[in-house]
C-alpha cells in the first residue's frame, strides 16, 4: 500500500459496517479502565485565528454508512463522531448558523465537491497523492492504529520485539496490517485468516497467542458479548504511514484551501479545550489508543 494511503471506507472497512454499527449498542455502555485519548498536536502550538466573516455558509458532506463515524440513529437523524465533529468545528469558528451537513452516497462525494455542492469532505476520504493534486486536505483529525489483542492471562507487555518470536498472531490474510505484521515482527509465526470470527474464535480456545488487526475495530470486538471479556489490548498502539495510511482529514476544494488552515485551527482548539476527547470517548468508549 503507498505511504500516503488511508483505506477508503469503501473497501474492507464497509465489509464490517454493519457489525459494528450492531457492537455500537454494547460499546456505548463500556468503558476501558484508563482510557487513552489520542493528541496529534503540539500543546506549544499556536495557529492564527481565521475571519471567515465573509463566508456564505459551510457545507459539509459525508455519508450514512460507517458508524460510529456517520450514520443515521434510531429515528433516522444524521450522527455519527465525523458528524458531531463537523458541528462542533462549526461552533469554534463562529459559523454554525451557516453550518450544513449533507449525506451522499460514497462515490458521490468528490464530484459533489468538485461540482460545488458541498464545501468540506468529513468522511474518511483518503488523501492520496493523486487526490491531492484535486484536493486541499487539513492535517489528520485522527488516526487509526494497528493493535496486538491477546488472552489476558498471557498477555505481554512493551517492549513486544522478541516476545513475539515464535508466536502464533492471526491477521486477516491480505490485509495491510499482514503485511506490517511480517514487516515488524519477522520472527512472529503469522497465521492468516479469511474471516474476523474464525480469527477470534481461535483466540479465545488458546490456539493463538495474540491477534494482530485495526485497533478501532478490535476495541468494539473487546467490549462486545462474543469476547466474553477474554482479552485485552497488549503492547502498542502502532502507527504506521507506509501501511496504514496519514490518518482521517477533511478535504475541500483545492482553491478554497483557506478552509484547511481554518480546520486545522479549530481542530487544535478543541483538542486544547477537551472537547474532542468527549466526542472521542462519547463514539469510541474503549479507547484504541
Amino acid at each position: 500500500m503507498p505511504a500516503d494511503l488511508l483505506v477508503d471506507y469503501s473497501s474492507s472497512m464497509r465489509a464490517t459496517v454493519f457489525l459494528l454499527l450492531a457492537f455500537f449498542v454494547a460499546v456505548s455502555a463500556a468503558r476501558s479502565a484508563d482510557p487513552e485519548i489520542p493528541t496529534l498536536w503540539d500543546a506549544n502550538e499556536r495557529l492564527a485565528a481565521p475571519n471567515l466573516s465573509d463566508l456564505e455558509r459551510l457545507r459539509f458532506l459525508t455519508t450514512v454508512d460507517f458508524p460510529p463515524f456517520n450514520y443515521l440513529d434510531s429515528t433516522g437523524q444524521l450522527t455519527g463522531f465525523n458528524v458531531e465533529l463537523a458541528r462542533a468545528l462549526c461552533a469554534e469558528l463562529e459559523v454554525s448558523d451557516r453550518c450544513q451537513i449533507q449525506a451522499l452516497p460514497w462515490e458521490e462525494l468528490v464530484p459533489a465537491l468538485e461540482a460545488g455542492d458541498g464545501d468540506a469532505i468529513i468522511a474518511g476520504l483518503a488523501a492520496t497523492s493523486e487526490r491531492r493534486d484535486q484536493l486541499a486536505f487539513s492535517r489528520p483529525y485522527l488516526k487509526l492504529p494497528a493493535r496486538f489483542v491477546m488472552r489476558r492471562s498471557s498477555a505481554l507487555s512493551e517492549p513486544l520485539g522478541h516476545k513475539l518470536d515464535g508466536k502464533r498472531v492471526g491477521v486477516i490474510a491480505g490485509d495491510p496490517h499482514e503485511r506490517m505484521l511480517r514487516d515488524y515482527f519477522p520472527a512472529a509465526q503469522v497465521v492468516t485468516y479469511d474471516k474476523a470470527e474464525w480469527l477470534f474464535g481461535d483466540l479465545k480456545e488458546g490456539k493463538l497467542d495474540g491477534a494482530f488487526g485495526d485497533g478501532m475495530r478490535l476495541s468494539f470486538w473487546l467490549a462486545g458479548s462474543d469476547a466474553a471479556n477474554c482479552c485485552r489490548f497488549a503492547g502498542g498502539p502502532y502507527l504506521a504511514p507506509e501501511h496504514l495510511g496519514t490518518g482521517l482529514t477533511i478535504a475541500v476544494p483545492k482553491e478554497n484551501a483557506r478552509l484547511t488552515a481554518a480546520f486545522d485551527f479549530a481542530l487544535r482548539e478543541l483538542t486544547a479545550k477537551g472537547v474532542f476527547g468527549e466526542l472521542y470517548l462519547k463514539h469510541f468508549p474503549v479507547s484504541f489508543f
